[in-house]
Order: structure tokens, then C-alpha cells, then sequence
């Protein structure tokens, strides 16, 4: 009989049942990814893992009173381990700026377009 709970790869279960703290964590990243999701369809917009990512990048600088470049959102990718390009990095900050998500700031800095933000706070 087929048991869901066991590991399949030939690795014991684990003893403990005790949640982490990640489990919580989880529950809050895809609030946050709703958000986005949100705000992607607002603009026309297909939901992707990368965009999601890339606001999320920039929407966590933003909170933290930093801007990122091109460079700094890759970076800051790299660093979560999302192991994406820096051309694809490049070509999602383009098209959302494009489309009117996120404005290029005179110092080469991307942040959320001020109408993108108000759709964020008011869903």
C-alpha cells in the first residue's frame, strides 16, 4: 500500500512533526505573490515566475529604501537562489516598464510606477 507520507527516494522519514517557521513563511510569499498576480492582470499582463520575482525584487528594495538597477535586481536574485540571466532580468524590467508597471528612474534605478502602486494598495 501506497503511503503519501514516506519519501519515495529511499531516504527516511523525518521523526520530528514539528512545523518550521517556513512553513508560515510559504503562506505569506504567495499572499505577497497574489498581490502581484493582481497587478500583472490589472495591466494586461500573463502571470510568470520571473515577473513575480522581479517586482517582488523590487518591491523588497523599495520597502527597505533602496533602489535597484539592473544589475541589483539580478543580484538580488542570484542571492535568493533563482538562478535567472541577467538578459532575462533586462528584457522583464524593459517590457514592465513598457507596459506601465515600473518606471526607469534618471539613475538608471527601477521602482514601481506610482499608478501600479496604488492598484498594490488598494486590492
Amino acid at each position: 500500500m501506497y503511503n503519501s507520507q514516506l519519501p519515495t527516494d529511499g531516504s527516511t522519514a523525518p521523526k520530528s512533526t514539528a512545523m518550521g517557521s517556513g512553513v508560515f513563511d510559504q503562506r505569506t510569499e504567495r499572499h505577497g505573490n497574489e498581490r502581484i498576480r493582481f497587478l500583472l492582470k490589472s495591466f494586461g499582463l500573463r502571470t510568470s515566475l520571473i515577473r513575480l520575482k522581479v517586482i517582488d525584487a523590487l518591491l523588497t528594495a523599495a520597502d527597505s529604501d533602496r533602489s535597484l538597477g539592473v544589475r541589483g535586481v539580478h543580484s538580488h536574485l542570484l542571492d535568493l537562489d533563482i538562478p535567472l540571466s541577467f538578459l532575462s532580468v533586462r528584457e522583464v524590467l524593459k517590457r514592465l516598464c513598457g507596459e506601465g508597471v515600473i518606471t526607469l528612474n534618471p539613475d538608471k534605478s527601477y521602482s514601481l510606477h506610482p499608478q501600479a502602486a496604488a492598484v498594490l494598495h488598494h486590492e
